[in-house]
């Protein structure tokens, strides 16, 4: 009596798996394919109806009372900035859920400040107040010190703030992810001298530090 083959059969099956498991991966990747591109055309027309504008930040008053470098490398200091918000967009909110000011001089950070959080509706300037008072030691090189000096002469004081934020955009009902931007202010700051100054301070617009 004669053997059946079953080599062929084996073949077979291991042809008809192949083709499964092919068809199986292809449908796969067709189908997430097609998310990826539904996925993409709503965020497209999400952007299309929103349109969302950056915030747009300006120092737009600043007070400087008090700038002293002694010669035990303290820096004594009273600055007052005021900070325009403008929020531009005609649907979306903020929660401003941390704002941290930082002040520095020449490079070295000499004050840091926690500002109360708050939400900003939408087409809306909102304006913060910080005031950085005290004495900070600031170690400052000879070029350094004779910027301070050549500035203390003008009157005016390149000083520069920077606010480190989180924040959570807000459409409808709708509190989406949360960004933190760092904000940075290249601030040309006059010294009042009994309540006066040589200069009076200019409006300065800020710009996303990258």
């Amino acid at each position: 009596m004669g053997r059946k083959d079953s080599s062929g059969c084996c073949c077979c099956c291991e042809w008809l798996c192949g083709c499964l498991f092919s068809c199986i991966l292809s449908c796969l990747f067709q189908i997430l394919c097609t998310i990826l591109v539904i996925v993409a055309l709503a965020a497209f027309i999400f952007w299309l109806i929103l349109r969302p504008n950056e915030v747009k930040f300006h120092v737009t008053g600043a007070s400087l009372t008090q700038f002293n470098f002694t010669t035990n490398n303290t820096l004594h200091y009273n600055l007052a900035l005021n900070v325009s918000i403008r929020n531009p967009n005609k649907r979306i909110g903020f929660y401003y859920d941390t704002i941290e000011a930082n002040a520095y001089y020449q490079g070295k950070r000499f004050d840091t400040e926690t500002l109360t959080p708050f939400y900003q509706g939408h087409k809306n300037t909102t304006v913060v107040n910080t005031v950085f008072q005290g004495q900070q030691l600031v170690l400052l090189g000879t070029d350094e010190v004779s910027q301070f000096d050549s500035e203390k002469t003008d009157g005016v004081f390149g000083i520069s703030l920077k606010l480190n934020l989180r924040i959570r955009p807000k459409l409808g009902w709708i509190k989406v992810w949360t960004f933190k931007p760092k904000i940075q202010c290249g601030l040309n700051v006059p010294l009042k001298s009994n309540g006066t100054s040589s200069t009076a301070f200019e409006t300065t617009k800020c710009s996303y530090d990258l």
